[in-house]
C-alpha cells in the first residue's frame, strides 16, 4: 500500500519541483561547465516563475493545502539561499548582502511559525511580494551579468533596503496581530 506524500496537484507540484530546481541551480553556478551562468540563469528564472504560477494557480483553482502553505515558503527560501551562498562562493556577491537577505528571511520564518503557534496568520504583504520580486530580480541580474555595472550594484543595495524595511513591516505588523489577537481572547 503507497501513500501519498502530499496533496496532488499542479501548485504543489510546481512548489516540488521549484525545491527540485536548487540543486541544479547550484550545480549549473559552482560546477564550471560551459556556459553554466546561462543554465543557471534559465533555472533560477525558471524555479522563480514557478513560485509566481503554484500560488497563483492555488488561489485561482481554490487548491491551497497545508502542504502547499508549509512547502512553498520553504521552497522559495531554498531558492534564494542556495542562489545566494553560491554567489558568495563565486565572489560574485558581497557576504554582507547575502547575511542581510538571509537573516531576514530566517527571521520572518521563524516568527511566522510562532505566530502560527500562537493562532495567528498573517500573509504575505503587498511589500512583501515587492520584497521577493526584488531579491529575485537582482540575484537574476548577478548571475546573468558579468562584472559590476552600477545598475546591477544600485537593484542590489535596493533590494537590501526592501528586504530590511519588509522585515521591520512583518515585525510590527505581526505584533500588532498578536496585541488585537490578544485584546480579543481578554474582551
Amino acid at each position: 500500500m503507497s501513500a501519498v506524500v502530499f496533496p496532488l496537484n499542479v501548485p504543489n507540484v510546481l512548489t516540488v519541483l521549484r525545491i527540485m530546481l536548487v540543486p541544479a541551480l547550484v550545480v549549473a553556478l559552482l560546477g564550471n561547465t560551459p556556459a553554466g551562468d546561462v543554465l543557471a540563469a534559465v533555472v533560477f528564472a525558471l524555479a522563480s516563475l514557478t513560485d509566481f504560477v503554484d500560488g497563483y494557480l492555488a488561489r485561482a483553482r481554490d487548491s491551497v493545502t497545508t502542504f502547499g502553505k508549509l512547502m512553498d515558503p520553504l521552497a522559495d527560501k531554498l531558492l534564494i539561499v542556495a542562489a545566494l551562498i553560491s554567489l558568495v562562493s563565486l565572489h560574485r556577491l558581497a557576504a554582507w548582502v547575502a547575511m542581510v537577505i538571509i537573516t531576514r528571511e530566517l527571521a520572518v520564518t521563524v516568527l511566522r511559525l510562532g505566530a502560527t503557534q500562537a493562532g495567528v496568520v498573517m500573509g504575505a504583504s503587498m511589500f512583501g511580494k515587492v520584497k521577493t520580486c526584488l531579491q529575485i530580480a537582482a540575484i537574476l541580474s548577478v548571475i546573468a551579468v558579468h562584472g559590476r555595472p552600477l545598475w546591477v550594484s544600485a537593484l542590489l543595495y535596493v533590494t537590501v533596503l526592501v528586504t530590511v524595511l519588509s522585515g521591520l513591516d512583518y515585525f510590527f505588523g505581526l505584533r500588532r496581530h498578536m496585541q488585537q489577537s490578544q485584546a480579543q481572547a481578554d474582551g
